[in-house]
């Protein structure tokens, strides 16, 4: 065919999500769930954005083993443990993308690129993307647009207000600014992988590459709390390089290209280095599995919301009303030299502890001009010194899951989230309750049927379940009920009722112990560096395995479902019946000769 136009597809939907990263993912499933069509949007051949293989960055939350992030996050994680026991990078894509191809209510556009907008008024009615593979337009209409995509990519050609760099002191009164506002930020990484073999492996540095000394990696300026020592240790609990970082002077997004180009030549300069020079360490037999191409990115565009989260409502433990997820990672404010600070004390990085968790509202989620406009992930509505903390991949999540899930609250009350009442923020921080989010300070209600029925546990035990609390608590008290192989948990009520459901919440082992005994692959289940050390990660023991549900409705009892390998820690099991009583039995956890039980309750 001669001449003519590329193909354009056109779309018209409730929620349109740019980005696909884990807020993206988050963002676009926990609508779908509840009912709402959604194009999901994402630049790269795969989904996962910072913790995708094509980046590896690791996964990180709120500080405290008590506050690991649960809902889609925990969900996407025991996925992962169970069918990638040795955390090969490229089945944790197929898992993030096997999460979002199950929801029939998602259409996935992969490599492919936003890149106008069109308005009415002060909504986005389109946007116009470009699909690299298939060198094709897409047009998506919808009622709302949600952008996930970390540079706030919308927000040029939609005029949604942003701002980029740090805040003067006198902005918001944070301590950790400067007098002056300047268009610096935090930079972006490119991360190595390597692997311990048994025998010694040669490498040769590509020509282009950087030579570096030993005294480049002892002395990096950072705060009184640490040595800000550039840490190469190589083992399985080591280090990934996040040192390796550059862009923070300059901008982030107009010299990508050029800062890719160095960051290369210093990641293999500093491989070659560790392997050939390294008087600290004999890594002759490591060999280098894999170096990244494409940077990970800390901090760009930043939205401007209804409220502008601060380093004050952090440290402060501010509470809002409107809380929606949490943080808890420390303000993490990366020097804007990055690799290149080799002495400058004026430009220190800062780590400064928060209290965990702490709370983060809506409002911070929603754009403050552009009224059908949601963000979440990296971009929100907060200060350079706030974004320090709110930008791990963690909090990233839990944001994703707030606003797919307000989306599906807005169009079942007929209203924008723009345009929330207390009863609607009150609806939506129920739902995210029930779909196992944690809101600091907020419990979840027991439902009616379950109080008034008749339990075959103590009271002790009834009372644990029933109470709204379904994770360890910081005194490391459990806060669950061990069910013994065998045994069950039974309902009875007074008449035969219809029950509309049934809700468990299992035991993913918050101390991490049984899943892994190195460090950081507790904190998540990712690995970096694999030493011959290396032990493939496990289920958690007290995770139930085998179990069934039973339902009486007069008749006896009948089953209605069984599984032999569950690996969820929120089991949802619809019913629509009418029954007099519900059993499920506990047949085998994953570890143990108990299954830990959060909640158990019946709507």
């Amino acid at each position: 065919m001669m001449g003519g136009q590329w193909k354009t597809h056109v779309y018209n939907t409730q929620l349109c999500v740019v980005g696909g990263g884990l807020a993206g993912v988050c963002a676009a499933v926990s609508a779908a769930r509840h009912g709402i069509q959604v194009v999901l949007v994402q630049d790269r051949p795969m989904l996962g954005g910072n913790c995708s293989s094509e980046i590896r960055m690791h996964v990180r939350g709120a500080q405290g083993k008590e506050n690991k992030e649960t809902g889609l996050l925990s969900e996407l994680e025991l996925e992962a443990i169970y069918r990638n026991p040795e955390m090969h990078p490229f089945l944790w894509d197929s898992v993030i993308y096997g999460l979002v191809k199950a929801e029939k209510n998602i259409t996935c556009l992969l490599n492919t690129s936003c890149i106008d907008a069109e308005l009415d008024g002060a909504s986005i009615t389109s946007i116009r993307c470009w699909q690299l593979t298939t060198y094709s337009w897409h047009v998506i209409s919808a009622d709302c647009f949600a952008d996930c995509s970390g540079d706030s990519v919308l927000s040029v050609p939609s005029g949604a207000l942003y701002r980029t760099g740090r805040e003067a002191k006198s902005a918001y009164g944070e301590s950790m600014e400067r007098e002056q506002a300047d268009g610096k930020s935090m930079g972006m990484s490119i991360l190595l992988q390597a692997k311990e073999t048994d025998h010694p492996v040669p490498f040769i540095p590509p020509s282009w590459a950087y030579a570096y000394t030993d005294e480049l990696f002892s002395v990096i300026p950072y705060d009184e709390h640490h040595s800000g020592h550039r840490d190469h240790n190589l083992s399985t609990d080591g280090c990934n390089f996040w040192w390796i970082e550059i862009g923070g002077e300059g901008n982030v997004l107009d010299d990508a290209e050029t800062d890719r180009d160095e960051l290369l030549k210093t990641a293999y300069g500093i491989w070659d280095h560790v392997k050939n020079h390294c008087k600290e360490q004999d890594a002759s037999c490591w060999d280098l599995e894999w170096i990244g191409f494409l940077p990970g990115k800390r901090e760009s565009r930043r939205y401007i919301g209804q409220y502008v989260l601060t380093q004050n409502d952090i440290q402060e433990n501010k509470q809002f009303a409107d809380v929606v997820a949490y943080g808890g990672w420390p303000l993490d404010d990366h020097n804007p030299n990055g690799f290149l600070n080799h002495g400058n004390m004026e430009e220190k990085s800062q780590f400064l502890p928060t209290p965990s968790p702490y709370q983060i509202p809506l409002r911070v989620l929603v754009s403050k001009n552009r009224d059908n406009l949601l963000f979440a992930g990296r971009n929100i509505s907060a200060t350079h010194a706030a974004l320090s903390s709110t930008r791990v991949m963690g909090t990233c999540a839990v944001l994703g899951q707030a606003i797919g899930t307000a989306v599906a609250v807005a169009f079942q009350n007929h209203t924008t989230v723009a345009q929330f009442t207390a009863k609607d923020v009150e609806e939506l921080q129920h739902l995210l309750l029930d779909d196992y989010c944690f809101l600091p300070h907020v419990v979840r209600e027991m439902p009616f049927l379950s109080l008034g029925a008749e339990l075959n546990l103590p009271e002790e035990q009834k009372d644990i379940l029933f109470d709204g609390i379904e994770r360890m608590t910081k005194d490391r008290k459990a806060h669950s009920v061990a069910i013994g192989e065998g045994n069950a948990i039974v309902f009875r009520f007074h008449r035969t009722t219809m029950v509309s459901r049934l809700r468990m919440v299992l035991d993913l082992d918050f101390t991490r112990s049984s899943v892994s005994p190195f460090t950081s692959i507790q904190k998540f289940a990712m690995r970096c560096h694999m030493g011959r050390d290396y032990k493939p990660v496990s289920m958690p023991k007290n995770l139930a395995k085998a179990f069934s549900v039973e339902v009486d409705d007069g008749n006896g009892w009948r089953e209605i479902y069984r599984t032999e390998e569950n690996r969820k820690d929120l089991f949802v099991l619809p019913i629509h019946e009418k029954i007099q009583g519900i059993r499920i039995v506990f047949t085998h956890a994953w570890g143990s000769e108990t299954s830990n039980v959060f909640a158990c309750d019946v709507c």
